[in-house]
């Protein structure tokens, strides 16, 4: 099997700082919590490490692991850092063939500060990841691809979406998409009539909810009224639905409507709660695994590049999200993005455990 991932690269500094030393603020009235740290003052970290990163090279790194045949499309800068992620990529037996160096901006960069949930805070330089156009893509890349998986894009590269999916149904592949915030954000529209060339789509709640704005959807009305002793327990999203503004839109209204807009499989993710999937209407919520969280950048490529790579080579949905599950639950184990991904073996070893895959409808 033959796959391609398309998107950034980066250099990711991670530097984990104790509970003690910053100050954490979380909104009652909100989902929102905030890292302080005091102006003019030194933190003293147990490490500064440096890791590669961005959504295309960690898709890479998990394809390959899974054995599949990876090629990687990205714009790195002519840098040490973009030395760095070629040789990186190249230890993973991925094709670095369709990288591309410029000498108009640096690689892509991004330092991250983690403290209590180690859930970082992350600055970060995109750099030369903004600069792709429509001219760097290929057709001969996309040539004898069984799986094209288009990461998010930033900057002036958002504007290659379309026509990235649009190579890739052109090759014959199976084009899975995990697109961005700012992506969904100022080009939603865009993004939507891309969707017709997409098979599996892939976006966490906050990206879905943004989504919704440009779909015309009704807002929902709360299942069991306002008194909030009244709820029963059950999948968040599915209670409640996706925030847009001051409404709420029901989630199954929202997998209606992108499946409407073309693709069979799609896929919300809700952080440590797990994801909900929706073959064709066919609604499962999948529950996180329980791990020890050492860093949660990573987990979403991890989920989507398993999800997608599995379905390519040959397995159904319900074992797909297991196995997406399992890879999401060890790279939130480790403290950079590509460190916990399981080989094709252990991704394999463990599927016998099973989880408790829910039917919403």
């Amino acid at each position: 099997m033959k796959a391609l991932t398309i998107g950034s690269a980066t250099i990711d500094i991670i530097a984990p700082v104790a509970s003690r030393e910053i100050e954490r603020v979380t909104m009652h009235n909100a989902t929102a919590s905030f890292l302080m740290m005091e102006e003019g003052r030194k933190l003293e970290v147990a490490q500064i490490s440096s890791y590669v990163g961005g959504g295309a090279t960690n898709a890479a790194v998990s394809m390959a692991r899974q054995g599949l045949e990876v090629a990687c499309l990205a714009k790195l800068g002519k840098d040490l850092d973009g030395d760095v992620i070629i040789a990186r990529l190249q230890e993973e037996a991925v094709d670095t063939s369709g990288i591309i160096r410029t000498g108009e901006k640096a690689t892509g960069k991004s330092i991250m500060l983690s403290a209590h949930d180690n859930n970082p805070s992350i600055f970060v330089c995109r750099g030369a990841n903004t600069l792709l156009v429509n001219e760097d893509l290929d057709p001969k890349i996309f040539k004898g691809r069984d799986l094209v998986y288009i990461t998010a894009f930033s900057g002036q590269s958002a504007a290659c979406f379309p026509d990235a999916a649009l190579k890739g149904r052109k090759a014959g592949a199976f084009v899975a998409a995990n697109p961005g915030i700012r992506q969904l954000t100022y080009r939603g529209q865009e993004c939507l009539k891309a969707m017709r060339h997409i098979d599996l789509l892939v976006i966490n709640a906050v990206e879905a909810s943004q989504l919704c704005a440009a779909l015309p959807l009704q807002s929902m009305d709360r299942p069991h009224g306002v008194d909030e002793d009244c709820f029963v327990e059950g999948p968040a999203l599915l209670e409640d639905g996706l925030p847009v503004g001051k409404r709420r839109v029901a989630l199954g209204d929202f997998f209606t409507a992108i499946h409407q807009a073309g693709p069979g499989l799609v896929i919300v993710t809700n952080g440590g709660e797990g994801a909900y999937i929706s073959d064709r209407g066919a609604i499962r919520f999948v529950p996180a695994l329980p791990v020890e969280v050492r860093g949660t950048v990573g987990a979403g490529d991890a989920y989507a590049s398993t999800f997608a790579a599995q379905i390519v080579m040959g397995a159904d949905t319900d074992a797909a999200a297991e196995r997406a599950a399992r890879n999401a639950a060890a790279v939130v184990g480790e403290i950079d993005t590509q460190t916990g991904l399981l080989s094709i073996d252990d991704l394999m070893a463990g599927s016998s455990d099973g989880l408790d895959l829910v039917p919403l409808g």
